[in-house]
């Protein structure tokens, strides 16, 4: 393995070392190596099946039953609420924006920047953000150019993610000292971001109300004392958000390890985790398969389950060059989204040759062929579109079906091919929604093509046969020999922005042997080899008081994790909740007896050590692993980086049972990153290739048609199709994002794109089924969700009348979490199913919605 490029420790880490003489000029595509790297992202030949991995992880059983909690009721039983207060901020309805981005995209990302960093450090911010010299998006993981980069360089949301990290405001012990922990709790999930930025530690101790100062030695202590005072280190858990970058996520999971125990859950279990069981056993890789060039060369895309225009907008840029170059382009998804119709470009407005069109015209039509399929009705649709192919097969053998590829590559054809056979058109329309017409279209724009690429997100990954749905998509690909040459493969597009790196450094609870071996190699230690608990099992074993300890590395749970009020009551039960992070989100509030809270740098800010200047890295949706470092001065407090955060608790919690140089590791992230080159493969050599502008991509076996299954081959899947019966007043609920929201994190209470605005707490439904019900528009309701004879409500939601099939409604997360019940979730992946859940809704007690009102909580003074 080589060392880093840097010889001299004393200099390492600097500055002015931060630029390799060794990089290519800039816009090379990095090298991305040949040999494909062993998979320790899912199912492989030593990795357990699900029932193997909870008998070994002792984790509850997969279905077993569970009392709903209290939802309605909650607010009246704790002081400190878990869900968003029920006070409506006055919603204004519009018509559904037809057009993302252009002008307004541009002004809102300026408005939201300056506002909440001022004019200076705001656009200094924008400036550096995803260039190569600086730092990476903290919002969504969709990669960056290879080559030119614009001077903006990020989207809408983007520049929201980036302007509240860089927010001037302070939530320091003053303000702690005025606002106690119930009190916070009533503010909206806005607010409550923007209270400003973490700067000190703070503490709740038991019987407390307020969090208070305390100084981080006496913090790293508190952690060590209830860690090392468990029977088993099982009791406790550690939990992980994407946005941690690579050398923290390592130093995290080496240190829960040498601590004893997998208890690794993190985001991933609650979003591509279907991606993941359904892509390693079929193609050997738990990630997509295409680069952001591919896209340009591509000749039809398909985007399911996906709405790039609020959740990953900076591809549609990509998604416009495709159409520019002549690709066609087939959209599934249960609502008609502004993204997947037509984009105004702002790159285009620097440009005088497009900048009059991109001022005054439509944009760039987007989707060709618009599927509204019904919710749950993915895995239908697909097959509707293959059994086409099949039948053009015969009319048109060898011309549709790419049967070299089959048999050089494959395995699994046969069963494959007459399972789609066998599939009814009856079953296909009533499950998909869609007719057989439409699906003969999207069959031809197919039939003929092989550089296909497919896109797909969490409305796919949360159904219940979400992982059965995306291997659907890998036969589509496999049928078509579309993988593993220019213009063609498969797309999980990722969210945060280093929630696929955070797996490849081993944050996840089932590692497989050979990371585990090579771990124990470099640090001298015995890793455990029992599994432990992803999020949903973590959740059960907090609730039934089997655990002590919950440890939060950045994240929500709280408002990300399904089952709002059972999260709750488990979260009570801990001894002890400590929760690293850079601003105040819900999940800070609902604590054990003590609580820590822990302010550490975001990606835009200087991480200084003693080394020098810091930077960390992330790896994108599409396996490229760039550098992230801060251009701007941290607020004037007490924040520690997330390495010195963990390093400071190992130290105290391990003590003499470890040998690491938790220090070294600390003073300079190169030491952190030759750690990592000899442990994880595809890192050989990576502090070179973090220095190379723009970084350096992963090998990626089923790009090159090197499939690291167990067999060696690409293997079709034969999967079931199945049909579940409603009773006739029940709907089937999606959970959405806002526009104005990444993740858990609220930044406005509008939705322009769907014409909703100065509100959160909407249902979207059709027109026949508010008319069904006796309904009419802003009438108030209650909704509850129905699971194996257990109940959910959450009570004081919006009619909003939208275009989405009948039988289905949409709400936005986190206000409708409290309806996913815990024990709902997707086979294999034990992903929570918030794409599927069962409701009723009834009018509230308060017939019709009030005009805009003075809201429950102000914002918060600075």
């Amino acid at each position: 393995m080589e060392d880093s490029p840097i010889a001299d420790a004393s200099k390492s880490g600097q500055l002015h070392q931060q630029k390799a003489e060794i990089a290519p000029v800039s816009g090379e595509r990095p090298d991305q190596g040949e040999a494909p790297v062993a998979d320790y992202e899912h199912t492989a030949s030593d990795n357990p099946t699900k029932d193997e991995h909870e008998e070994n992880a002792g984790a509850p059983p997969a279905h077993e039953h569970i009392p709903a909690p209290p939802t309605a009721e909650a607010k009246y039983l704790y002081p400190v609420l878990a869900q968003p207060p029920e006070a409506l901020t006055g919603l204004k309805l519009e018509p559904r924006a037809k057009i993302a981005a252009g002008v307004t995209a541009v002004i809102k990302s300026m408005q939201f920047s300056w506002t909440e960093g001022g004019v200076g450090r705001g656009t200094k911010a924008l400036l550096g953000l995803n260039q190569k010299d600086g730092f990476d998006c903290s919002s969504c993981a969709w990669p960056d150019p290879d080559e030119h980069r614009s001077v903006a360089e990020f989207c809408e949301n983007g520049a929201k993610a980036t302007a509240s990290d860089a927010d001037d405001k302070a939530a320091g012990p003053e303000f702690f000292a005025q606002h106690s922990l119930a009190d916070l709790s009533r503010l909206t999930d806005r607010d409550q971001n923007n209270a400003g930025r973490l700067t000190h530690p703070m503490v709740k101790r038991p019987g407390g109300t307020h969090y208070e100062p305390i100084e981080w030695p006496e913090a790293f202590q508190i952690v060590a004392d209830e860690l090392n005072a468990l029977a088993s280190p099982d009791e406790a858990v550690f939990y992980t958000s994407g946005k941690i970058p690579n050398e923290p996520a390592f130093l995290f999971q080496l240190f829960v390890r040498q601590f004893g125990t997998n208890n690794l859950p993190d985001c991933s279990n609650m979003c591509h985790e279907s991606s993941g069981s359904a892509l390693s056993p079929t193609l050997g890789l738990g990630k997509g398969s295409v680069t952001l060039n591919d896209f340009y060369e591509a000749e039809v895309i398909l985007v399911i389950g996906q709405n790039p225009g609020t959740n990953h907008p900076r591809m549609l840029s990509a998604l416009q060059h495709a159409k520019r170059n002549g690709a066609k382009i087939i959209s599934a998804n249960p609502l008609i989204e502004a993204g997947l119709n037509h984009f105004k470009n702002p790159q285009d407005f620097m440009n005088p040759l497009r900048a009059l069109g991109a001022l005054m015209g439509d944009g760039t039509p987007i989707t060709d062929l618009y599927l509204q399929v019904r919710v749950d009705g993915d895995m239908a649709l697909l097959r509707g579109i293959m059994k086409h192919l099949f039948e053009a097969e015969d009319r048109n053998p060898g011309q549709v079906v790419d049967r070299a590829f089959v048999a050089e590559f494959t395995t699994g054809f046969e069963s494959f091919e007459q399972n789609i056979r066998n599939t009814s058109w009856e079953e296909i329309e009533e499950i998909s929604g869609i007719s057989r017409a439409l699906l003969l279209e999207a069959a031809n724009m197919l039939a003929t093509k092989q550089k296909i690429i497919t896109c797909w997100a969490m409305g796919v990954t949360q159904q219940r046969q979400g992982v059965q749905t995306i291997q659907e998509i890998v036969n589509l690909h496999l049928m078509k020999g579309a993988i593993g040459k220019p213009g063609a493969g498969t797309c999980p597009v990722r969210g945060h922005s280093n929630v696929q790196g955070d797996r490849t450094m081993g944050i996840w609870e089932r590692m497989h042997a050979p990371f585990l071996d090579a771990l124990d190699k470099e640090f001298q230690f015995k890793s455990p080899r029992k599994d432990g608990f992803d999020v949903v099992e973590s959740l059960k074993m907090m609730n039934a008081g089997k655990t002590k300890v919950y440890f939060s590395l950045g994240g929500n749970l709280l408002a990300a994790g399904p089952d709002t009020e059972f999260i709750a009551e488990g979260m009570r039960k801990q001894n002890l909740t400590v929760f690293v992070g850079t601003k105040l989100n819900r999940g800070h509030l609902v604590t054990g007896k003590t609580s820590l809270l822990l302010p550490t740098f975001a990606h835009v800010d200087i991480d200084m050590q003693k080394s020098g200047h810091q930077m960390t890295s992330c790896e994108n949706s599409m396996g490229v692993v760039s550098q992230n470092k801060g251009i701007l001065v941290p607020l004037a407090g007490d924040m520690l980086s997330e390495v010195a955060i963990i390093s400071g608790v190992a130290i105290a919690t391990l003590g003499e049972k470890t040998t690491t140089d938790w220090v070294a590791m600390t003073e300079n992230y190169d030491v952190i990153r030759d750690h990592i080159s000899r442990v994880i493969p595809g890192f050989e050599r990576f502090n070179e290739g973090l220095r190379q502008p723009g970084g350096f991509y992963l090998p990626n076996g089923p790009r090159e048609r090197k499939f690291t299954t167990k067999n060696g081959k690409a293997n079709f899947s034969t999967t079931e199709l199945e049909k579940y019966t409603l009773e006739p007043d029940q709907l089937i609920l999606m959970t959405v994002r806002s526009h104005d929201q990444f993740n858990t994190t609220i930044y406005e209470y509008n939705d322009r794109y769907r014409g909703i605005h100065n509100e959160r707490r909407v249902l979207f439904m059709n027109k026949a089924d508010i008319a069904s019900r006796g309904l009419k528009a802003k009438d108030l309701i209650d909704i509850t969700s129905h699971y194996e004879g257990e109940q959910r409500t959450v009570e004081k939601f919006v009619v909003v009348p939208y275009d989405i099939p009948k039988g289905n409604v949409s709400a936005y997360f986190p206000e409708a979490n409290p309806l996913v019940p815990i024990t709902s979730v997707a086979k294999v992946s034990n992903t929570p199913t918030s794409k599927y859940v069962v409701v009723t809704v009834v009018p509230a007690k308060v017939e019709k919605a009030q005009p805009a009102q003075k809201q429950r909580a102000e914002a918060v003074p600075a």
